[in-house]
């Protein structure tokens, strides 16, 4: 997805370094300086939107940072008086269709990413998102089916990884495929290969190979520290990887 830095919704990344153990992918002290610092962005968001109920920047900062949260059915809220108040946020708003991921709405999250697709057609990110929706709300074999169609090439790892979610790889493949490449030195690509491969184990049932890639994903730097749309994506990464370990 075309990923912007949303800067007041971010900040935490820079300040989060070093590597923890993979059984324990992020620190709790990160944790703490993490959980205070969103929790500074919606207080700020707060006060800015008391003095302009219609100021759209704050109620996506605040959507981000409740998202980042745990508080997805807030970011849900947030994101949706975004495009109520500016409807043209809403076909490349995926990050709306992200927060219906977290709540649940399965459906609608699909729906979203679909209204992506007609905003940016190359972007295959957005169509593993929408495969994942899907995937929850009328299964794996449908939602290959109807799987989004690209014809231009996308960034790496994503190519692969899009053949890999429509059954045609296996995330031991795409990881190795990676290797083959020569791309193990890019930490970012390394960094959505893992996460990907995770949530393709996951969807298949394999809990322990998915909390593995998962908490690698975590670990990385290369997301964790990113600004854009790295940096966005480590969060939601360490959402699901979170997420995942509360369900063990």
């Amino acid at each position: 997805m075309k990923r912007i830095f949303y800067i007041l919704a971010l900040s935490a990344f820079s300040a989060a370094k070093g590597l923890a153990a993979e059984s324990d992918a992020l620190s709790e002290e990160t944790r703490t300086r993490m959980r205070a610092e969103f929790s500074q962005q919606i207080a700020a968001a707060d006060a800015a939107l008391e003095k302009d109920p219609q100021l759209v920047q704050a109620y996506s900062a605040r959507g981000d940072a409740r998202l980042f949260l745990g508080d997805f059915r807030g970011a849900v809220a947030d994101f949706e008086k975004m495009t109520a108040l500016d409807p043209k946020q809403d076909a490349p708003h995926w990050r709306l269709g992200i927060a219906y991921y977290f709540t649940g709405d399965f459906a609608k999250s699909a729906r979203q990413f679909e209204k992506y697709h007609a905003y940016d057609g190359r972007d295959r990110e957005n169509g593993i998102w929408k495969f994942l929706a899907q995937a929850k709300a009328d299964g794996i074999a449908k939602a290959r089916t109807e799987m989004l169609a690209y014809t231009r090439f996308d960034r790496e790892p994503f190519p692969s990884l899009y053949q890999m979610f429509a059954g045609e790889k296996s995330p031991d493949d795409v990881l190795a495929e990676v290797e083959k490449k020569g791309l193990t030195t890019q930490a970012e690509v390394v960094f959505f290969a893992n996460y990907y491969a995770g949530l393709e184990e996951d969807l298949l049932g394999n809990r322990a190979r998915a909390l593995e890639l998962l908490a690698k994903a975590v670990a990385s730097p290369a997301g964790r520290d990113a600004r854009g749309g790295a940096g966005y994506m480590w969060q939601v990464a360490r959402l699901h990887w979170e997420r995942l370990r509360s369900e063990k």
